[in-house]
């Protein structure tokens, strides 16, 4: 009963993960915070539904669709579609239109729906067909290569092409970490240590704002609501 997730990391520059889920006797969970988007696509009582799914900055109870499969994409920090571009749906989503079980339209043309094993070659023809960039100043910041602009332009570029300042993207990815290494059993004030968290109500406060959860639930392996997708980065 709840969520069932099962998922896979890519060697795509453009994929983060690649998941696969089923809901079971649930009707809400707990939507962690996200710094990358995702694609989804939802198959219920025989009804297909595809929707771009953008980026959360903080953690928020969401329905679930009953005795439903899902199949997503997350797409890495700073891939984005121009045409529907991040910062548009941040906290927010949008459905394509015209599902079904075999395509759906996307930027004015039909496409084939992609699935858990051909993931990547889907993303790949997104990029041939200009559907799907990369942004490389975010790619620089990434890799602790500042490019040579300022830092204001690097901030508009990276809000731009995230939805998200450096620092919110930083304190999103740094909470997710600290939820996973908690489930696994580590203590919370080695998590503190291991994490450069001040102190342990510091690491509190980011749990309940992105998380949603305390440490001690999360430790405790607490299943009051499910919790989204979380993984080791």
């Amino acid at each position: 009963m709840g969520l069932d997730f099962e998922s896979r990391a890519s060697d795509s520059p453009f994929v983060e993960r690649v998941w696969l889920s089923r809901s079971s006797e649930v009707d809400t969970m707990m939507s962690v915070a996200a710094s990358c988007w995702d694609l989804v696509v939802c198959e219920r009582r025989g009804q297909v539904s595809v929707v771009v799914h953008g980026p959360e900055s903080r953690a928020r109870m969401a329905p679930v669709p009953e005795e439903a499969t899902f199949f997503g994409i997350t797409f890495s920090l700073g891939t984005t579609m121009p045409h529907l571009p991040a910062g548009r749906l941040l906290d927010d989503e949008v459905e394509l239109p015209n599902a079904t079980r075999r395509s759906f339209w996307l930027k004015g043309s039909a496409w084939h729906l992609p699935g858990y094993d051909n993931a990547e070659e889907f993303v790949r023809r997104l990029v041939r067909e200009d559907v799907l960039v990369r942004d490389p100043v975010v790619d620089a910041v990434l890799r602790g290569e500042p490019p040579k602009l300022s830092a204001r332009t690097v901030q508009r570029r990276f809000l731009a092409a995230t939805g998200l300042t450096q620092g919110t993207a930083r304190q999103i990815d740094r909470a997710r970490q600290a939820a996973v290494l908690l489930r696994e059993g580590t203590p919370s004030l080695e998590v503190v240590h291991r994490l450069g968290y001040f102190d342990q109500p510091h690491l509190a406060r980011s749990l309940a704002r992105f998380v949603g959860r305390t440490a001690t639930r999360l430790g405790a392996g607490d299943t009051a609501e499910p919790l989204s997708l979380l993984y080791e980065t």
